[in-house]
Order: structure tokens, then C-alpha cells, then sequence
């Protein structure tokens, strides 16, 4: 979809992505790896009693299941923002996450391209939203 195909207001629901202890692992191993993504007994002793997934990793597969949604394909050009940023609820092995996204702002300007605008909230499977922020892009008109 183009950016004028689009309309304020409009919602998506992804498909779901369940998240192992191995997913977490080997992504903490790479991008985060504090304690409470990778050392099991030191992660059961602290404030969540067990192994979470990184915060980067849920807006990773945030974006990532919104991305595979595939409505707007090969319209967008570039990402230009990432605003209100929150990690809510931690993500455990076996959550199943899915996202809903809301377009929220969308600014054509004069080339054949705008912003679109879109919130993103991710939630697990018992319906805990365990993730928001707003997503900027610059598409195709």
C-alpha cells in the first residue's frame, strides 16, 4: 500500500510469533547479553524469576511482524523514526506475541513520498500488552 491508501485511524493485526528459550538465548548472546537473557539460575534469583527477552528483541519482532504483514511491500523506502518507546510487561520463553498497528499520522509532501505514522502495540497471549511505540517511514505516494 501507498501512503494515500492508507487512512488514519486503520488497524492491523499480525500473526503470531512464539518466542523460545533458545530465541532469547542466542539473541541475547549477540545484542544483550546481561543475565537476566542468558544465566538461568542468576535470572530465577532476580525480580523476574526466570529468563526474559531483551526489550530489543520485542520491538525486533514487533517490527518484524508487522513487516511480514506485507501491506505496504515495496512502498516503503527508509524508516525515519522511532518515538514513545516502552517496554511494559517482560517476555518470557513460550509467550506468544502478536501486534496490533494503528496508523496514526500520514504527511504527503511535495515529492512522490510522505511520512506514515504507525503505533504499535504487542501483546502476549494472555492478551498484556507487553510493548508500544510509534514507527515513522517514508513511503511511496
Amino acid at each position: 500500500m501507498k501512503l494515500d491508501e492508507f487512512t488514519i485511524g486503520q488497524v492491523f493485526q499480525t500473526k503470531s510469533f512464539e518466542l523460545t528459550k533458545e530465541n532469547i538465548m542466542n539473541f541475547a548472546e549477540v545484542y544483550d547479553p546481561q543475565y537476566m537473557h542468558l544465566n538461568e539460575e542468576k535470572a530465577k534469583m532476580g525480580r523476574f524469576n526466570g529468563i526474559i527477552a531483551s526489550g530489543i528483541q520485542t520491538l525486533s519482532i514487533t517490527f518484524k511482524l508487522w513487516i511480514e504483514e506485507g501491506c505496504h511491500e515495496d512502498d516503503i523506502i527508509a524508516g525515519t523514526g522511532m518515538n514513545n518507546i516502552k517496554f511494559l510487561v517482560p517476555v518470557y520463553p513460550n509467550d506468544k506475541l502478536n501486534t496490533i498497528v494503528k496508523v496514526i499520522d500520514k504527511k504527503p509532501n511535495k515529492s512522490q513520498t510522505g511520512i506514515l505514522t504507525v503505533l504499535l502495540s504487542t501483546y502476549n497471549q494472555k492478551e498484556e500488552k507487553v510493548f508500544e511505540g510509534e514507527l515513522s517511514v517514508l513511503i511511496k505516494r
